[in-house]
């Protein structure tokens, strides 16, 4: 009898799952997931990506077996697991979500997709996100976010669930696949379950503290949704935390002002969530070069090593930066204005491209989404050509925002007993009081204030070249954000052409987007 596989990627749910649906409309299906080797061999994967797949796999799994089925798993490279599962047992159509995402995935699709031509399958696959592929027009972009986001969630259908040919094989273990073995061992757990109860449990009291408390690392970890990471693989569907937020607002009472700010900020940010993945569909170069190229060359030959190291080991000296890494490495995670600091300071103060930047925060950071992860790399470190720099001081951060040093004592034990006076800049205190307190911080490995001016210099003084400035429009036109946006500015008014690569995806805001979920 025919029947039809559904390729599960970063979508793993039944619910809301455009191409599930879709391929169950026609008969009986099978559903395949591929653990690829070669995907798991890439720069930005880590072991807590893999294991949270595999949490929120299992998911899939007792959900599919409550229909009657199972979730089938095997092992190898796309195309060869389709040539092997054809010959065994031949299939009409494969079925998928539109993924956004590195370079690898992108170059893989493009093969599945001539495969399936090949051997006469049919190749469908379902838009997800907001994310429009072939959009003509950056205009065109927000129009269709709200029709698609507005429209109902996709029902399942009654499922006929094909067996499959031969048994699941054991997902290997993360050091197999090359990965390094380290698993923050306070990071988020996958599965649809868990994101379900992180999604309520935000819409029913933690938003009431989402405005205003997402800027602090303090008060971050519970103000924002921590939704994040459960948008990354799927286990939620854009569309239904979109429509869920919009019914927690609906039945909010009038008194309840500050939970309803809460939501409608929190509203806005689904939607930067979709502009940036759009960029990438549009130009999927942001992952390894300049958005801009007349700043190929500001950073590239000038790489330091010792720098690089005592950022990702967390030895800048600086407390606020250094607590920041020690945060990442035990739980995954960091709010938006920390991240945005750790890049700002790579790229100014430190000097660093972007690029090696980028692969190791993508290993640290459990929600790494491709399509937000690289445009924000760039425009933190100042080359996209059409953001204002941005540069976010450490101690200044760490005044603002964790003006008891409450945050710098939790992750960084050695400075529990240094005075308040010298809490951020430790590394100012006399010797003798540091040897009474037993602590031997380091001197930054540059002056924080003349590294800073050096690099704004630089750029500022190649941002002004008439070329450079020139290039600017062709970037506005395909990356600007329009208005009618939530916080678009006021100026990015011009629209995208067609991509070459993939199809056209959306514009970016002159104006700093939060992306805390």
């Amino acid at each position: 009898m025919p029947y039809r596989v559904v390729w599960f990627k970063r979508d793993l749910r039944l619910a809301d799952h455009a191409a599930l649906a879709e391929a169950a409309r026609h008969g009986p299906v099978l559903c395949l997931y591929v653990i690829e080797p070669r995907l798991w061999a890439q720069p930005d994967a880590a072991t807590p990506h893999y294991h949270f797949i595999l949490e929120s796999l299992r998911d899939l799994d007792q959900a599919l077996r409550s229909q009657g089925g199972q979730l089938w798993v095997v092992v190898g490279d796309m195309v060869d697991v389709l040539d092997r599962l054809h010959h065994t047992a031949p299939f009409e159509a494969l079925h998928a979500h539109e993924e956004t995402g590195n370079q690898f995935t992108y170059a893989r699709d493009l093969a599945v997709g001539r495969w399936c031509r090949t051997h006469g399958v049919g190749w469908h696959e379902s838009p997800t996100f907001g994310v429009v592929r072939r959009l003509r027009h950056r205009r065109e972009w927000q129009p269709q976010w709200e029709r698609r986001m507005a429209a109902a969630q996709a029902a399942l259908p009654a499922l006929a669930l094909r067996p499959p040919p031969w048994p699941s094989d054991a997902p290997p273990p993360a050091t197999a696949l090359g990965l390094n073995p380290w698993d923050p061992p306070r990071r988020q757990r996958g599965g649809r379950q868990q994101a379900l109860v992180t999604l309520n449990d935000f819409l029913d009291t933690r938003s009431a503290t989402y405005r205003g408390g997402i800027s602090s690392p303090l008060s971050a970890p519970t103000a924002c949704s921590r939704l994040s990471a459960y948008l990354a693989y799927g286990c939620l569907s854009m569309r239904e935390v979109v429509q869920a937020t919009r019914h927690a607002l609906a039945l909010l009472p009038p008194e309840a002002k500050q939970q309803r700010l809460g939501l409608q900020a929190f509203h806005s940010r689904l939607y930067w969530h979709c502009h940036f993945i759009q960029k990438l569909e549009s130009e999927p170069e942001l992952e390894w070069r300049n958005l801009h190229r007349g700043y190929d060359g500001l950073r590239e030959n000038e790489w330091s090593a010792a720098h690089f190291e005592a950022l990702t080991q967390g030895r800048t000296g600086w407390p606020m930066v250094d607590a920041c890494v020690a945060m990442l490495r035990e739980t995954g995670w960091l709010n938006f204005r920390m991240r945005a600091m750790l890049v700002s300071v790579a790229a100014y103060p430190l000097w660093l491209h972007w690029r090696e930047v980028g692969h190791w925060l993508a290993r640290q950071f459990l929600d790494y989404e491709p399509g937000i992860h690289w445009p924000q790399m760039q425009m933190q470190s100042g080359t996209t050509g059409i953001n204002t720099t941005r540069v976010y001081n450490p101690v200044k951060q760490a005044q603002d925002h964790d003006p008891q040093g409450r945050f710098v004592r939790h992750w960084l034990p050695t400075l529990r007993q240094v005075p308040d006076g010298w809490i951020f800049e430790p590394w100012h205190m006399p010797a003798g009081l540091q040897t009474r307190l037993g602590v031997e911080w380091p001197q930054p490995p540059v002056d924080l204030g003349s590294a800073t001016r050096t690099a704004k210099t630089r750029v500022h003084a190649l941002r002004a070249q008439p070329a450079v400035r020139q290039a600017k429009a062709p970037i506005v036109e395909r990356h600007g954000s329009r208005r009618g946006m939530p916080g678009a500015s006021r100026d990015a008014t011009a629209q995208g052409p067609t991509a070459p690569r993939r199809a056209p995806r959306t514009a970016h805001s002159s104006q700093q987007m939060q992306l805390d979920f």
